[in-house]
């Protein structure tokens, strides 16, 4: 079996709409060999595929159900929905396999399509394989026959389904009234359930990013752009703002001051509310190389060992289930709860923290400031072709800049799994020497490229 990931990235996989990989011809045979791969029984084999608001979801979703039959599935299409109601209504509804069509926190121009096993978890990197593997053979002889087809139907509740589930997750006996929210969807998959799971909960809610016409997906609004958010904060007078990414399974807060409050803060939040009411697992909480100094010395400070795991919210759930945790996120705000989801989920994340303020009766700023963050910096460098940072004089530069912070502060020097970017991150007690170390290694990493294409 090859070892080489050409169609798969992080997140599954991702590109430029009508463009390889994101083409419908490879949908097709994606579906196909996806389809092949997880058959096995005679009994009849299912797979549900949700999608996010993006133009390029009707080509991608047509494609996909077309493979699935071919390859005898039953397909059940699911429409807008976010990922981790894909990921809930794989196992609810017994299914075999599950499709979110999404490109996540992407502009519309790209899509991309995730796929989870019947336990409602992604797959791993050696499944993936499997299926690049057989996409490259030839597996036209073990389609189905003209008799076995599969059949398309549509779930009509599905949305109902995940609403109702995602309350089933708030206190039994807790309720949102009084409370003023601003909800921003990102004109994306949550657009429809998660202002109505706030509404029925009790709350008073302002939803914005809803008017979804296949373009504006994450323009300007969602997590990815939250002054949108704080400023419907500042402007309504909410107590609270909410938003969400393209496919809903990711959030960032901002409090009714109007501050944005990151990923790293809700995983202390919650871990705290957790911790204080015996929920938290003691083997740990997840997080990645990118999520704060600062919230590690915390846990460690209540005696809970941080786990770090490659960038991606797969590798975090992986972790979770090796480690035992029930507690992981990064900090662009995936938070996964195993107790209620296989997946980061924005919308029950957020229910947490609104728990956290009904029961404390305080605002949103001060439940949120959990930890003080240590200075950090991020920056990108772009790339064409060789990595730069296979370069020597590079190497050398990372490991001076390690030993600079080494002690009080950190270096973490990646690949995007997305785009051709070296993002280059640092961290620690002192923010001019922060920011001076990471200038200072943008500056050779770019060197080194325009050395490279002279």
């Amino acid at each position: 079996m090859t070892k080489t990931r050409r169609l798969f990235g992080t997140d599954g996989i991702r590109g430029k709409a009508n463009t390889d990989p994101m083409t419908a011809d490879i949908a097709l045979r994606l579906g196909q060999a996806a389809g092949l791969l997880f058959t096995h029984g005679a009994h009849r084999h299912k797979v549900v595929i949700g999608k996010d608001t993006r133009l390029s979801g009707y080509l991608i979703e047509p494609a996909l159900t077309a493979g699935f039959i071919s390859a005898g599935m039953d397909v059940t299409l699911l429409g807008p929905l976010p990922t981790p109601a894909i990921a809930m209504l794989t196992r609810s509804l017994r299914a075999d396999l599950g499709v979110m069509i999404s490109a996540s926190h992407n502009s519309y121009e790209d899509n991309g399509i995730k796929l989870f096993g019947p336990d409602g978890n992604k797959l791993s990197d050696e499944r993936e394989l499997e299926i690049e593997a057989l996409i490259a053979s030839d597996f036209s002889q073990r389609l189905a026959g003209s008799a076995e087809l599969g059949r398309a139907s549509r779930l009509d509740d599905a949305g109902g389904r995940y609403i109702e589930a995602a309350k089933a997750s708030f206190p039994r006996g807790l309720r949102l009234d009084g409370l003023k929210i601003v909800i921003d969807c990102a004109n994306g998959a949550g657009y429809r359930v998660a202002p109505a799971v706030l509404w029925e909960l009790g709350a008073t809610v302002i939803p914005v990013g809803v008017q979804p016409d296949g373009f504006n997906i994450n323009r300007d609004c969602g997590s990815t752009a939250p002054g949108h958010l704080c400023e419907q904060v500042r402007a309504h007078g909410a107590h609270i703002g909410i938003a969400l990414d393209g496919d809903a399974d990711r959030l960032i807060v901002a409090d009714e001051q109007g501050e944005v409050v990151d990923g790293d803060q809700i995983l202390a939040l919650i871990a705290r509310a957790w911790l204080a009411a015996a929920r938290l697992k003691t083997s740990g909480v997840v997080a990645t190389v990118m999520s704060n100094l600062g919230l590690e010395r915390l846990l460690e400070d209540w005696g809970i060992p941080l786990h770090r795991t490659q960038v991606g919210d797969r590798y975090v759930a992986e972790r979770m289930r090796e480690t035992g945790a029930n507690l992981g996120g990064e900090q662009s705000g995936h938070v996964i709860m195993s107790d209620f989801a296989t997946t980061g989920d924005g919308l029950l994340a957020a229910l947490q923290v609104l728990a956290v303020m009904v029961e404390s009766g305080r605002s949103a700023s001060e439940v949120c400031r959990v930890f003080q963050r240590l200075p950090q910096r991020l920056k990108n460098v772009r790339f064409a072709g060789v990595s730069p940072l296979l370069d020597a004089g590079v190497k050398r530069a990372i490991a001076a800049a390690s030993e600079r912070l080494r002690g009080k502060g950190r270096v973490l020097i990646r690949e995007s799994g997305t785009e051709p970017l070296v993002r280059v991150m640092a961290e620690g007690e002192n923010e001019a020497q922060v920011a001076e170390v990471v200038d200072g290694l943008c500056a050779v990493i770019a060197a080194a490229e325009r050395g490279k294409a002279a």
